[in-house]
């Protein structure tokens, strides 16, 4: 038997990150993905939002370095959970048990490295790294 399932999408809002009662770290999180398709009618591509949730170091993971509007593209299982609400009603819900995520683009222009920041605004580092080699043959050793 095959269950597998990957999406690319991005985050709906922040993940969730809470602890079971043994302490596992686990984080939920929704994704919205395009269809392939748009409609016969001309309009605009119609959105699935699908929920997915990362156990472990993996939703830890997902809670420090994804946020809302992040691309990702998760890889796991499809999952079925059924549950009586509070009417007595069942319900049922299908979530992607994450396996793997994986940054679907790259850091967004708006987030800098503080140290890529500090030596593009200094004027020393700059000249220097704009000076000219000079051509030397004399030291070296060949």
């Amino acid at each position: 038997m095959l269950n597998h399932i990957i999406v690319m999408g991005r985050l709906t809002r922040d993940p969730e990150l809470r602890r079971t009662g043994s302490g596992i770290a686990v984080a939920s999180f929704t994704i919205a993905v395009d269809r392939d398709f748009s409609p016969k009618d001309g309009g605009e591509r119609e959105t699935d939002f699908i929920d997915c949730v990362a156990w472990r170091q993996t939703g830890e993971f997902v809670s420090k370095y994804f946020q809302k509007g992040r691309m990702a593209v998760v890889s796991g299982r499809l999952q079925i959970r059924s549950w009586n609400d509070k009417d007595g009603n069942k319900r049922r819900a299908a979530e992607v048990n994450v396996d793997n995520i994986y940054f679907g683009d790259s850091k967004s222009s708006n987030q800098h490295n503080k140290s890529e920041d500090s030596v593009l605004s200094d004027p020393t580092v700059a000249d220097d790294a704009a000076s000219p080699i000079m051509d030397d043959d004399e030291s070296l050793p060949f």
